[in-house]
């Protein structure tokens, strides 16, 4: 059986140095690679089907039958990678906790621990007839979170 390791080196040695990072590599025990890519730009067709060429270039199937597949990290897919959150800083995003609540709010940082992300609520000032918006931070360690991803406005 192919491992997931091995995909990941010869994911890594071929898109090191380009705008392309790897997000996940995954094999099932049917031998099904998926292979998630993303990029500060945007990941083209193009990008995928060289990717795609140059995993099938590395393996043999004579020795191991496999199914593969290639494709950009998806725009409501959860983020997997450092390197995701920092792509989507000052964008907003869903938070879903592992208590099960959704939030949305705009992603200001993030480091080893945690994430820095700003939400909006509304508040009635004393003597006011009308709620405001208030902006608050809040600092959401990730063992709190079960995902966070792009907050999609349709």
């Amino acid at each position: 059986m192919i491992s997931a390791k091995t995909i990941e080196q010869i994911v890594t040695d071929k898109i090191v140095g380009s705008h392309m990072y790897l997000v996940e590599a995954t094999v099932s025990a049917a031998n099904a690679i998926n292979v998630f890519v993303d990029s500060e730009e945007a990941v083209t067709l193009i990008d995928c089907m060289e990717l795609s060429k140059h995993i099938e270039s590395q393996l043999d199937r004579d020795v191991e039958d496999f199914e593969l597949s290639v494709s950009s990290a998806g725009l409501s897919e959860p983020f997997k990678v450092a390197r995701q959150f920092a792509k989507n800083i000052n964008k907003l995003v869903e938070i879903v906790g592992k208590d099960g609540q959704k939030r949305v709010g705009t992603l200001l940082s993030h480091s080893n621990s945690g994430i820095e992300v700003e939400f909006i609520k509304k508040e009635k000032p004393e003597g006011a007839k009308r709620k405001i918006d208030v902006a608050f931070k809040e600092l959401i360690p990730f063992e709190a979170i079960k995902l966070v991803r792009l907050h999609i406005i349709i």
